[in-house]
């Protein structure tokens, strides 16, 4: 017996023209990243604008050789890695386990809505001297900025997961005599899988505000200590630097809660 074609040859045209479409989009990205990257130097280089305000790419690098000569890139970086990483995680798992409690107590729910609401609108940085005062002037200050940031917008997303269930397949588990404890476990959990995916894209963001924030209120290391203190005494080439090995982590970060996502797209199928 013959071995039958998986596809069809209209599919395999399909997934042919859409593997070629995603190539020539990365292509794009990429060629436009070194455009800009080219004009800019080439602006600083033939002085179109002024290399000390705006830096250049050439002088960035050079700025991270140098802080890995003098030993303290990694120092920085992991300083405010670990913050973050500590700050994002617990921001995501406390605010999961409260939306969870809320959506069990309706009575809970209602009454503490509306403070969570308010609490999201707060500008937290309002609360840096607080802050300082509650936790002192180290990493736990930072950390708990960051949770603190995190927290309103993973109890919210997660909340609005959990209430967005479908109502008939709620309706129909319950005429089933299942328990509240087997809705949630076997429907509500697994249809909020979107939604937590989402949170967990948005708190990448909001861990990198926090921690940043928090070294900018207090802090003696860290890539947000690098930006203050290079604004103070005008080394912008070091302010660029440390803007740029951020947005390295962010996407680096980023990038991890993509690939979680898509494992988690590919065991749902």
């Amino acid at each position: 017996m013959k071995n039958e074609r998986p596809y069809s040859k209209e599919h395999l045209l399909y997934l042919r023209n859409t593997r070629k479409k995603n190539i020539l989009i990365n292509v794009a990205r990429i060629t436009i990243l070194l455009v800009f990257l080219l004009i800019w130097e080439l602006s600083a280089t033939l002085e179109w604008v002024n290399p000390f305000i705006t830096s250049s790419p050439s002088r960035i690098v050079t700025a991270i050789v140098d802080l890995y000569k003098n030993g303290t890139l990694f120092y920085h970086v992991g300083t405010t890695l670990w913050e973050t990483l500590a700050g994002f995680a617990l921001a995501v798992l406390l605010g999961y386990g409260i939306a969870l409690l809320l959506w069990w107590s309706e009575a809970v729910r209602r009454i503490t809505e509306p403070y969570f609401v308010v609490l999201n609108a707060l500008p937290k940085i309002a609360l840096g001297p607080l802050i300082i005062i509650w936790c002192g002037t180290g990493s736990k200050a930072i950390v708990f900025m960051t949770i603190l940031i995190g927290l309103i917008v993973a109890i919210l997303n997660m909340l609005n997961g959990f209430m967005a269930t479908d109502q008939s397949k709620l309706l129909l588990l319950r005429s089933m005599g299942a328990s509240k404890l087997q809705i949630l476990t076997k429907l509500v959990i697994p249809s909020s899988m979107p939604n937590f995916i989402s949170m967990l894209k948005i708190n990448v963001g909001m861990a990198w505000i926090g921690s940043i924030m928090g070294e900018y209120i207090v802090s003696k290391a860290g890539i947000g200590y690098l930006i203050v203190y290079g604004g103070q005494v005008f080394k912008l080439d070091l302010v660029m630097s440390a803007v740029f090995i951020l947005c390295l982590l962010a996407a680096a970060m980023y990038a991890l809660v993509a690939l979680v996502e898509k494992l988690v797209i590919k065991n749902d199928k």
